[in-house]
């Protein structure tokens, strides 16, 4: 269920600039306001579970979640409207609305170079029932303040402009260009179109192409106006800070704001009872089949919600779901999927399968509908319940744990009744029964509240009546929650400090250890481990077969099945990402000498079976199905053979997705587990542990485990050396997709401890890398050509080799303006330079958005075993950023200009771009 709620809010990035919403009346509001209500103090409403509720007189709820165990500060406002909100017409108006946010007000006139300068994490999000913007930025009551002032600043007086929704809807546009070419999102959109006949949950978030083309400026004014206020905002401030500070300055900056006269436009169409089946059928370039069912569920608050929620877990689960037996391991589908939307108002349940080329949808769709509606007819085993409610429990658990979930989860339980249904949601989940389970199934996975891609008539009428909103106040009286997180210490991310805690030992078989315990939150603790084995001889023309050992390590163990081993990591409240070559692990401080013992057993003793390795095959084979007419996947592969020109059968070497499927096809069990037998081991390698956990224990314990697995061979690092490789411009042709993909790209011959380093760092930042850069600026903001664009510069650590690249995404009728604003840019760069506030501005943004990162204990984590590797502390990175602070315009640019060369730029693009009058012909895609 918490793994859910990150799709429950459809992430359309609003890093878009603002709206000019009239400014006189809420400024001679602002100045009227009486100083009482300045003065007055937010009163406390409720406290569960360390999460305090304040109300401010204007009506502002006002959430404070403090934990110091981090070193950061996470401001997040939630406004009660979304796509549900919209009127005829108004199809998008909520997402676009969002965007103009980041256009800035008449105090804040650039809100993401603000946000930048202070080396923020920000963006903002529309869901069908809310509007939200966040950042997250370095502990200090400071960037606190400043953080507050424009979220209260943009709250009343974000520009509403004519000439910026003209440069945004472009951006906009783009964005759901994007997302029509792809079919899975696009079925999904027709289905809930279908399904609902009257509510704004059936229409997509994102809008109408007419819509948001169309739109005009008065009307967004007004949806602004009306839902930007106080008493429709739900305001979260989480992290380290001082709570007294924390009120004193919310009301400082919002308390000033008045309570509006309106009453708010509420939404009333309720989707009638569905009376019969429906059926969607699309018709587009693609290759491989898929095929979904809808079903309408109850409102998010309701007290069937909790047996829906345990009903979808059960059905979804991979491998032990009863979708994924009935159609993946009979060899029906490859994948399927199955997800609820817990919403505010009645939602959905979506499930489906994808198939391999050829595949019989028939057969697949009567599968699927039959699993669905068998468990109505026939009562699950208590078992199996008990199995989906311990992972959604555990989910529970690991988000509460963590504050920056626990405040995104805040603000969508805030959107579908209030915050404290999380909690509540909760307690009801540990409450529910095989029979609970049972009976929801029964009354909404049925054949009359079905929505599916094929018509099937039926006699006879069943129908599902979904249930009206519940009254969430009475449900919530006299609820005090289930107690206390545990809290962590307050922890510097310095480089010094982090030094300093840091606790590195290399174990008698040679496995190198890197251990930073702390108290955490939750006592969560995190881990990465890298192993590191073979030569390029001995793994020469094997990517293919050690590929699939490492993804069949987990599908089984000599003592234990695929569902088995997830089990029992669901048990242990851990997520686990593990293959041949390592991975990574998340749990709690008492869980994990358990967890590190099933990694172990995943590692050393698999046991390869027939029936999972074919299960691998089939999924494998279909994902590169899926890639065939995908812009971003032909063009990213192109880019990356030119510029990697190894020989077939070398490890480096990028095979062609014809390849990859032959390769796989031909690929035989028993190649696979050799690889495994004449390579793996743990010889070489690193671990990584951070968090709550006791270093003398995990060092002991991964002795014990790992310590004595020696690797059958020599290990000996594969070179990446510079290769000089000329520019190529090259475009692919992707029939029937709306957006197309622009990839550009150059070898560096500079390694990451070159003196030229920083500088180059800095340059890109400026260039493309950073959030307010020139090409983010020139080719979405001023031209609203691309929704996202930039560049990225890398260095090895250990070969002398680097790259620099460019990507974009556009219409393709904007092909050629596009590449024209990248090469002006660039070349303006090298032969301009940057201006000295420019500069400044940048350091300080990418300096703290360092620290920030600093602040992720499994970023962390995976720094200090890459440094365990190349031989570094975090010495490194303080000396890198000095040398970042000190930097000059003037070294800024001559770093650039010696590395980069527009000349040299390799250059390809993907989309379907004969529809462009005048343009060349591109190859077709293979």
């Amino acid at each position: 269920m918490l793994v859910k709620l990150a799709s429950l809010a459809l992430l359309l990035v609003g890093l878009a600039p603002a709206v000019a919403a009239p400014a006189g009346p809420a400024a001679a509001a602002r100045v009227a306001t009486p100083q009482s209500r300045i003065a007055q103090a937010p009163s406390e409403v409720v406290s569960i579970e360390g999460v305090t509720e304040y109300r401010l007189a204007n009506g502002l709820k006002l959430l404070l979640v403090p934990d110091p165990s981090i070193d950061t500060i996470t401001v997040h406002i939630t406004y009660l409207v979304g796509s549900r909100n919209e009127g005829y017409g108004e199809a998008g108006m909520a997402h676009l609305l969002e965007h103009m946010l980041f256009r800035g007000t008449p105090r804040y006139p650039n809100v993401k170079g603000e946000f930048l300068k202070h080396g923020a994490r920000f963006n903002g999000t529309t869901s069908y029932d809310r509007t939200n913007y966040f950042e997250t930025f370095t502990a200090d009551d400071k960037n606190l303040e400043w953080a507050l002032d424009i979220e209260a600043d943009r709250m009343r007086n974000a520009r509403v402009s004519r000439k910026d929704l003209d440069a945004e809807m472009t951006v906009v546009r783009n964005e759901f260009e994007s997302g029509e070419n792809s079919p899975y999102a696009v079925l999904r959109e027709r289905v809930a179109s279908a399904a609902y006949v009257w509510h704004n949950y059936g229409r997509a978030i994102i809008g109408a192409r007419s819509d948001i083309e169309n739109v005009p400026i008065e009307r967004l004014q007004a949806f602004y106006r009306e839902f930007y206020q106080p008493d429709n905002a739900v305001l979260i401030v989480s992290g380290r800070f001082d709570q007294s500070t924390a009120l004193r300055l919310v009301q400082k900056h919002f308390g000033p704001l008045p309570r509006p006269t309106r009453a708010l436009r509420k939404t009333y169409t309720v989707e009638p009872t569905q009376d019969g089946e429906r059926t969607v059928t699309l018709r587009r370039v693609g290759d491989a089949p898929l095929v979904s069912v809808l079903y309408h569920l109850p409102p998010g608050t309701h007290a069937d919600y909790a047996a829906v929620d345990v009903l979808v877990a059960m059905l979804n689960h991979v491998p032990s779901g009863r979708l994924h037996k009935a159609l993946v391991e009979t060899g029906k589908a490859s994948y399927v999927f199955g997800s609820e939307r817990q919403q505010r108002e009645a939602g959905y349940g979506y499930f489906g399968a994808g198939l391999p080329p050829g595949g019989s949808l028939d057969e697949a769709r009567d599968v699927l509908l039959a699993t669905l509606e068998d468990v109505g007819r026939n009562r699950p085993s208590d078992e199996e319940v008990e199995r989906a409610r311990t992972r959604l429990l555990n989910d529970f658990e690991l988000t509460i744990a963590d504050s920056r979930q626990l405040t995104g989860t805040l603000s969508e339980y805030a959107a579908i009744g209030d915050w404290r249904m999380l909690y509540l949601h909760r307690d009801r989940l540990r409450k529910v029964t095989a029979d609970d389970v049972q009976r929801v199934a029964a009354h909404y996975l049925k054949a009359s509240n079905r929505t599916v891609g094929l018509f099937i008539p039926t006699k006879e009428l069943d129908r599902a009546d979904i249930p009206a909103v519940p009254d969430v106040a009475a449900a919530l009286k006299d609820y005090k929650g289930s107690g206390m997180v545990a809290q962590g210490e307050a922890f510097d991310p310095t480089p010094a400090n982090i030094e300093a805690r840091t606790i590195r030992r290399t174990l008698p078989g040679g496995l190198k250890l890197a251990l930073l315990p702390k108290r955490t939150r939750g006592h969560t603790v995190v881990a990465q481990i890298s192993l590191r084995w073979g030569t390029q001889q001995s793994k020469a023309g094997r990517s293919a077969a050690c590929g699939a050992a490492s993804a069949m390590l987990v599908r089984g163990t000599q003592k234990k099945t695929r569902e088995q081993i997830r089990n029992e990591f669901d048990r242990l409240k851990a997520n686990v990402g593990i293959g041949a070559e390592g991975g990574s692990i998340e749990t709690v401080r008492a869980s994990l000498p358990d967890v590190l013992r099933q990694v172990a057993e995943v590692l050393r003793e698999p046991s390869f079976p027939e029936s999972e390795f074919e299960q691998f095959r089939r999924a494998a084979i279909t994902s590169i199905d899926t890639q065939r007419s995908d812009p971003g996947a032909l063009a990213g592969i192109a880019i990356s053979r030119h510029l990697n020109p190894y020989p077939p059968g070398h490890w480096l070497y990028n095979m062609t997705l014809e390849e990859r499927a032959e390769k796989l096809k031909d690929l035989s069990l028993e190649d696979v587990k050799r690889c495994y037998t004449d390579l793996v081991g743990a010889s070489n390698g690193e671990v990584a542990v951070v968090g709550d956990f006791d270093p003398d224990e995990v060092s002991r314990l991964l002795g014990q485990l790992l310590g004595d697995w020696k690797s059958p061979s020599p290990y000996s690092r594969i070179a990446h050396p510079f290769q000089d490789v000329s520019a190529i411009n090259e475009a692919i042709l992707t029939p029937d997709k709306a957006n197309a993909v622009y990839r550009a790209g150059m070898n560096l011959k500079i390694r990451d401890d070159s003196p030229d380093f920083p500088a180059l760092l800095l340059g890109n930042y400026l260039l493309g890398g950073g959030s307010d850069s020139r090409l983010l600026r020139r080719v979405r903001e001023q031209e609203g050509l691309s929704y996202s664009v930039g560049s990225y510069v890398s260095a090895d650590s250990l070969d002398q080799r680097g790259a620099f690249g460019v990507y974009a995404i556009y219409a393709p009728q904007n092909r050629a303006r596009v590449e024209a604003l990248i090469m002006e840019e660039l070349r303006k760069a090298l032969d301009q330079g940057f201006g000295a506030e420019e500069v400044e501005n940048a350091k300080r943004g990418l300096l703290q958005a360092r620290k920030v990162a600093r602040t992720q204990d499994d970023a962390l984590a995976s720094r200090l075993a890459s440094y365990l590797f190349v031989g570094r502390t975090f010495d490194w990175d303080a000396q890198l950023e000095r040398r970042v602070a000190a930097l000059t315009p003037a070294e800024v640019q001559a770093a650039l200009r010696r590395y980069l060369d527009p000349a040299k730029l390799s250059v390809v693009k993907a989309g379907d771009f004969p529809k462009v009058a005048g343009a060349d012909q591109p190859a077709p895609a293979n």
